[in-house]
């Protein structure tokens, strides 16, 4: 019996790099006793302790391995193997192809490669993933960032979050959310009209790798979303401002995703 809501909390949203009160990408997804860090994004790790901690997770999600998306799990490592925590088994790691040879890259340090499995039991994504995770069930859809990118759904007690992770808009985020409870939708991209910096250069000159603020909007009327969290604003952006342009394209409740704030769904 599923008996606890959905609930989202936001650890962090800044991108490219955390700010002094905001941590980069990361959240943690909560309902039936069930917690999954999803994204991992500099800072993060700190905000989840407010939460959980890493022995308490069932699992680990990765959008992508953009260190804004990723980076603490690093520490994480060095957390759940060498200091206070005492972990029964890996941590489930869900992630794009590659992640655990990434993360061995950046931990080896001599010519024995780091033990990266003994933290985390690794599962590479792919195209339409489903995994139960107690009682939410996850399913991951690959999405458009010019680099092996996931999108997530959770689904647990009739209700449901969808995550965007880093994407342009594409049908298969629309499909992921279609009629979904709470859209959580990066708006990173000003749009061609600002001179910023992107938080990311794009895989060839002029591919799109985000969403503007009014293509998030307009992709959770596509979906038919009930709710949209907009979330990775850039920096050339105020996230009243982002809120605002999204919602001139999406009828329904609009917010930020506050570092901090927690959501039910």
């Amino acid at each position: 019996m599923f008996d606890e809501p959905l609930r989202l909390a936001v650890l962090g949203s800044a991108t490219p790099y955390p700010s002094a009160d905001n941590p980069c990408s990361g959240y943690l997804v909560s309902g039936g006793g069930a917690r999954v860090w999803v994204d991992a994004g500099t800072g993060t790790l700190g905000a989840l302790q407010r939460h959980a901690r890493l022995d308490e997770l069932d699992a680990i999600w990765i959008s992508h391995l953009h260190a804004d998306h990723c980076a603490d799990l690093l520490t994480a490592y060095y957390g759940a193997l060498y200091a206070d925590i005492r972990l029964a088994a890996p941590i489930p790691l869900y992630g794009p192809p590659g992640t655990a040879d990434r993360l061995a890259d950046f931990l080896t340090n001599t010519a024995r490669r780091s033990p990266v499995e003994s933290a985390f039991a690794v599962t590479e994504l792919s195209d339409g993933h489903r995994v139960r995770v107690g009682p939410l069930a996850l399913t991951s859809r690959a999405v458009d960032h010019g680099m092996p990118a996931f999108a997530l759904r959770v689904e647990a007690g009739g209700r449901s979050l969808v995550y965007s992770g880093d994407t342009a808009p594409c049908a298969a985020l629309t499909e992921l959310a279609e009629d979904c409870d709470l859209l959580l939708c990066e708006a990173e991209s000003a749009g061609p009209e600002s001179a910023g910096p992107r938080a990311e250069p794009a895989p060839g000159a002029g591919d799109p790798v985000h969403h503007t603020p009014e293509q998030a909007g307009a992709t959770a009327a596509a979906a038919r979303a009930a709710r949209l969290l907009v979330t990775h604003v850039g920096r050339a952006m105020t996230p009243a401002e982002a809120v605002a342009r999204a919602a001139a394209h999406f009828a329904g409740p609009v917010a930020h995703a506050d570092p901090g704030a927690t959501f039910t769904v």
